[in-house]
């Protein structure tokens, strides 16, 4: 049986929400298979879909009943206004990190002006951190890190995808990049708790890398080496900016200030107004 735009729709909706899940799944998704946006999907909703579209469509609808992340099953997800490729070996770009990319771009314009920078970004994921920074600041020169090489593939593509000029390298936290010095450090580590496991949905936990999710030390560890590794690798003039869960702010900023003692350290809130992004700025 042939069916429309519409009919298509409404089904999966109904499908999506018995079985626990957003109904707008089904919209995205259904964009996705037509190649347009909401309104080119609402233009055509008494158009027929192919027996090929219907069957992909309910395809993907199943997949994500079964709980796997729309992003996945699409391939991609939007950050910054750029659309960046994603799959199981990454964690899905958030739009909580794009606070991180303002706050950097903001606070390295008045610290440096236009002036050439050395930025890095480690633990990169899809790139979208690395890549962003380098698109919106043409001036700076971005290292990334991962310690997955098939998050390094991921991110390598969506670099020469999106035209973005980034130097990765493959190892752990700081190894790759220490024996050089950095004027800016940007992290988005993995920042939860072993033990929050239990809370979290079970979309996320069945299907993002838990290398990228979970630390141990209460989801701390990666900010305690962060900040053991980087004071002898930062320039003077220059800042350190990593995404944290919002019960960290206090123990992250302490770590970051003994780290560096001369700095300043604030705790940066975001849109929510949680805690989201410790900032240490190192002048003389």
């Amino acid at each position: 049986m042939h069916k429309t735009v519409f009919e298509a729709l409404n089904g999966a909706s109904s499908f999506l929400v018995s079985n626990g899940r957003d109904e707008n799944a089904a919209r995205i998704l259904l964009q996705h298979i037509l190649k347009t946006n909401y309104s080119g999907l609402m233009i055509r909703t008494h158009e027929t879909l192919t027996p090929e579209q219907f069957f992909t469509f309910k395809s993907y609808v199943e997949q994500h009943a079964k709980g796997r992340p729309v992003q996945y099953i699409t391939g991609v997800e939007e950050f910054y206004g750029r659309t960046f490729q994603v799959d199981e070996s990454v964690l899905i770009p958030r739009p909580e990190t794009e606070e991180l990319i303002v706050c950097a771009i903001e606070q390295g314009k008045k610290l440096f002006g236009d002036k050439e920078v050395t930025l890095a970004d480690i633990g990169t994921g899809s790139g979208a951190i690395a890549i962003t920074m380098k698109k919106e600041w043409a001036a700076a020169k971005v290292t990334a890190t991962d310690i997955s090489p098939t998050a390094l593939a991921t991110a390598t593509k969506n670099a020469d995808r999106l035209q973005a000029e980034i130097d990765f390298r493959l190892g752990d936290l700081t190894a790759p990049i220490a024996h050089e010095k950095w004027d800016i450090v940007l992290s988005n580590p993995p920042y939860i708790a072993l033990d929050e496991a239990k809370d979290m949905s079970e979309v996320v936990l069945a299907h993002e890398p838990h290398t990228a999710l979970f630390a141990e030390e209460e989801g701390l560890l990666l900010y305690r080496k962060l900040a053991e590794n980087l004071p002898h690798l930062m320039n003077t003039p220059g800042f350190v900016a990593v995404e944290i869960g919002y019960k960290q702010g206090p123990a992250v900023k302490e770590m970051f200030q003994k780290a560096f003692p001369q700095a300043t350290v604030e705790v940066v809130k975001d849109i929510n107004g949680k805690d989201r992004i410790v900032f240490c700025k190192i002048v003389e």
